[in-house]
């Protein structure tokens, strides 16, 4: 599969190959065409699993400022390919010299995590209208708990006190995620949060779903002019975009999340659309994970009142809002970062 949704295009399809033809990018499938699109309504490229670029095509989205991303299979973020980039110099070497001050790595560490607890909370509060005695039990314990971790976030002073804080909220609230889905398929149910692989099917559409939203901070960070590989709150890696995973932990609850709850709940989603590989490894059926991107691209396209600003922007639009609230906050206009949080 090859499909454009908000001007990326995504590539599914095991052996695709992407090449240039004039100002076009052609992806074609053992000889046949599946999709030409003109370079200019494409804003990003996203490769799953075994797709292959020619040399030409990606130097044409180099030089395009169209950037490459490259996930496996089941969507875990592998790497990207960037052109130079028209960022500030200034901006960029003001974060990194943030990087590099504790006290300003607290600072925003501190907002980020603080904008994930407060939507977890809200999320939590929201899904135990409609639970059962024992689920509205559960989360009311649940939203009591992170209300005294936001209490504590605010007291905490280094980004290791701060981490410890995010990683018991998030094991609270995985704790109770299973309480959100109303399914009777067994297979769909929530055991607790697994990663590399997920192993049951709500884990591979959050981690694919994470990683989606992944590739739009890289690109929202990149076009506000930061880097998006130096971070505050997640340590710094060779082609890891720390600053990336800061930004969306705010976001993970508030979009990700929500989403798949909803088709889980909404029946959009069954057991039979997952695949299960060697090792135990589960994994989306290829129209599982065309439906997972239509999905995403089209409540991408729904409106929310941006907290801080106060307009009405589309979600497709929040991380862009963010990114650049945080480049103000970087140069010292802006203090503190205000995170996004729902109402």
């Amino acid at each position: 599969m090859a499909v454009t949704v908000a001007n990326t295009l995504y590539v599914t399809t095991q052996g695709a190959y992407i090449s240039k033809e004039h100002e076009s990018l052609v992806v074609k499938f053992e000889k046949e065409e599946l999709l030409r699109i003109p370079r200019l309504h494409v804003g990003g490229v996203v490769c799953f699993g075994r797709v292959g670029m020619s040399p030409d095509a990606m130097g044409a989205c180099m030089d395009e400022g169209i950037d490459v991303t490259f996930v496996s299979e089941s969507g875990r973020f592998l790497g990207r390919v960037v052109g130079t980039g028209a960022g500030s110099v200034v901006l960029r070497r003001t974060q990194h010299r943030a990087a590099d001050d504790p006290s300003q790595c607290a600072e925003l560490a501190r907002s980020f995590i603080t904008g994930k607890v407060a939507n977890t909370r809200t999320f939590v509060q929201r899904a135990m209208r409609d639970g059962d005695d024992e689920a509205r039990s559960a989360g009311a314990s649940v939203v009591d708990s992170l209300a005294r971790g936001l209490s504590q976030l605010e007291r905490a002073e280094s980004v290791d006190v701060l981490r410890g804080l995010e990683g018991e909220a998030a094991a609270r609230y995985f704790g109770w995620f299973d309480h959100a889905l109303r399914t009777r398929e067994e297979g769909l149910r929530f055991k607790g949060r697994s990663r590399r692989p997920p192993r049951d099917p709500v884990n591979a559409m959050l981690s694919f779903g994470y990683t989606m939203l992944m590739h739009d901070c890289v690109a929202a960070l990149g076009s506000a002019g930061l880097d998006p590989d130096v971070g505050f709150l997640h340590e710094e890696r060779p082609g890891r975009p720390s600053l990336a995973l800061d930004l969306m932990e705010e976001l993970r609850v508030a979009f990700v999340d929500r989403m798949v709850v909803a088709m889980v709940n909404l029946g959009q989603v069954r057991e039979r659309d997952f695949v299960v590989r060697d090792g135990g490894g589960v994994e989306m059926t290829e129209a599982t994970r065309k439906l997972f991107l239509t999905e995403y691209q089209t409540r991408k396209r729904d409106t929310v009142t941006h907290p801080y600003t106060g307009d009405e922007v589309r979600w497709g639009m929040v991380a862009m809002v963010q990114a650049r609230l945080l480049a103000r906050a970087i140069r010292g206009d802006l203090r503190p970062y205000p995170p996004f949080v729902m109402k």
